[in-house]
């Protein structure tokens, strides 16, 4: 986050567009002159969107879109351009395109845009395929997406994933190169802090990716102070708590992507969905995305009082005062009416939600759990939550918090809920058990383990601070 916040308005605001060192996709589009198909990897979609929408990419001659992995229908189009991730299945996908058009004899151009970055075990699979003598590649490197006027994000849904699941250090280049890029935005950073390994790999290339470009920013005014950095995994709790502010019961309910989320029929009150942008410029989300949602109601009605009585003002205008309110007024008015509307609806279907799922003996057990009182009885909430099959994730939320602050499960407790679990809700999720105890979020206590979940985390930290790392 460069900047302090909201509350510091001399704080640098975030790069226009999406910062990068390669040009967007729609001004890879001229490269392919034509009218062209292009294919869209799903969750790029979002991100791609806050830069080009679909009426711009029209105007770069894009004729139709397509989701990646959805077949294409016959397509009279010379030539197909493909924005996707560096994946494996994804290049299989393509080869399968390529080859099937050469089955039928179709001659078409291709070309390639992979996001952040292309890896050479994408062009090998292609050239396993056959089929990489007829594509061409390009990158659309996009490090940084300004989301909100604190809040810029690198868009990898992939790497907790890829680094603390499968040991993948490959988004350790894209992380070193978009502090890169806020060094040459933004001036030299005054200090860097770090915790965790993946966060010491990242500082390092970044400071040797420094040394190679001489310090681009080296000569500008700094204008961040610290910068910190920190692996996931040095506090899951955080993220395994329930969210109790508004923003938070949204993302939980609706799943924000890309700082928008999708308002469906239940919050519209009609038989369409809404795509709002939620950010600052939103100005009844900005008053309440850091409320308690206990408060929010509350807000919601004085707000919808406010507004009742601004329109009630124009009745005893005469009628140059009636065209300036028409004018100037009126029309921010209707758009902050919108908006209301819309989070009292959403705030309606989050209560319904949180009703079915004993919200307030969720909240009870948590605190618990964290305060380490009461065990017993939080693991029997537990057990009656999986048996009651509310939701799937929720459970193992609920099962990965109580081994965390427990210092892994006993035995007995685990092979209990494991069971319970697998029986409620399927045995496809016996992986999702073996993931989560390779990554340490759900785990089984060994014979003679004392330490609590305190002690070990502070003997964990004494032990890399001993190894140097």
């Amino acid at each position: 986050r460069p900047g302090t916040g909201r509350e510091d308005s001399s704080a640098p605001g975030p790069p226009s567009g999406a910062a990068g060192r390669s040009p967007a996709p729609c001004a890879v589009c001229p490269q392919l002159p034509g009218k062209k198909d292009l294919f869209i990897e799903a969750d790029l979609m979002s991100p791609l969107d806050r830069i080009a929408n679909v009426s711009i990419l029209k105007q770069h001659e894009v004729d139709k879109l397509y989701k990646v992995e959805s077949r294409p229908s016959l397509s009279a189009s010379d030539q197909f351009c493909f924005l996707v991730r560096p994946r494996i299945r994804t290049m299989r996908y393509i080869a399968d395109i390529i080859n099937a058009d050469k089955m039928s004899g179709r001659s078409r151009k291709y070309k390639i845009i992979f996001s952040p970055q292309k890896f050479y075990a994408c062009e090998m699979v292609l050239e396993e395929e056959g089929v990489f003598g007829d594509v061409t590649c390009d990158e659309w490197s996009f490090y940084l997406l300004p989301l909100d006027e604190d809040i810029i994000s690198m868009e990898l849904p992939e790497f907790f994933r890829d680094y603390f699941l499968e040991g993948d250090h490959r988004w350790i280049n894209s992380v070193a190169r978009a502090l890169q890029l806020l060094n040459s935005l933004y001036g030299p950073f005054s200090k860097a802090y770090g915790i965790g390994r993946c966060a010491k790999m990242s500082y390092e290339l970044w400071r040797d990716l420094e040394e190679e470009s001489e310090g681009e920013g080296q000569g500008r005014k700094p204008e961040i102070g610290n910068i910190f950095l920190m692996d996931r995994d040095t506090d899951y709790v955080t993220a395994l708590c329930s969210q109790v502010v508004y923003e938070g019961l949204v993302d939980d309910t609706f799943r924000i992507k890309c700082g928008s989320v999708d308002f469906g029929p239940d919050v519209t009150s009609s038989d369409k969905s809404i795509k709002v942008l939620l950010n600052a410029q939103d100005k009844v989300f900005s008053q309440i995305r850091n409320e308690h949602f206990s408060s929010v109601f509350g807000f919601l009605s004085q707000k919808s009082r406010n507004l009742q009585a601004q329109y009630d003002r124009r009745r005893g205008m005469d009628i140059k005062q009636m065209k300036n309110f028409v004018s100037q007024e009126l029309k921010g008015l209707k758009q902050e009416h919108r908006l209301l509307s819309l989070h009292i609806g959403a705030c309606e279907s989050i209560m319904k939600k949180k009703t079915k799922q004993d919200f307030q003996e969720m909240i009870k057990a948590e605190h618990s759990l964290l305060e380490g009182f009461d065990i017993r009885e939080s693991t029997s909430f537990i057990e009656e939550h999986i048996d009651r099959q509310v939701s799937p994730i929720e459970s193992l939320r609920l099962m990965c918090l109580l081994s965390i602050t427990e210092n892994g499960l006993n035995p007995k407790d685990y092979r209990s809920l494991k069971t319970q679990y697998l029986q409620s809700y399927g045995p496809e999720h016996l992986l999702t058990f073996h993931n989560l105890k390779r990554i340490g979020l759900l785990t089984e206590q060994s014979a003679g383990d004392t330490l609590t979940a305190m002690e070990s985390k502070v003997s964990r930290l004494v032990t890399d601070r001993a190894a140097g790392e």
